[in-house]
């Protein structure tokens, strides 16, 4: 599932900010990276099955692995996890009501924070 609604996609930030500020709404980057690439993660284990908010982003300037990047962030999605596949965003699966209003409430606050600190 997309969140094309938020306006998140084609935001730009400092990666150390990035990395600070996800973090405070689970959203996590761990090893998931390259030197052009970011995916911050939150998971959901719920009744229902696993569940993945996504963050993606690439470097427009600068090195991840340097963690000197600018990155430009792409549209959030939410993808449920098979064993041992891995995550299906597909438009046929079935996301809880709940979930979903629980990723938009952290979309927006990670938007407002965003557009806060880059003054936009």
């Amino acid at each position: 599932m997309k969140f094309e609604s938020f306006g998140i996609e084609n935001i730009t930030a400092d990666l150390n900010r990035l990395d600070d500020l996800m973090p405070e709404y689970g959203l996590i980057r761990a090893e998931q990276w390259d030197y052009e690439r970011v995916s911050y993660d939150r998971k959901f284990e719920l009744r229902e099955g696993t569940y993945y908010l996504r963050i993606l982003g690439y470097a427009i300037e600068g090195d991840v692995g340097a963690h000197r990047a600018t990155m430009k962030l792409m549209v959030p999605l939410l993808g449920k996890h098979y064993y041992p596949h891995g995550i299906e965003y597909g438009e046929g699966e079935f996301f809880p009501p709940s979930l979903v209003k629980q990723c938009e409430k952290i979309l927006s606050q990670v938007k407002e924070e965003l557009t806060q600190f880059n003054g936009l």
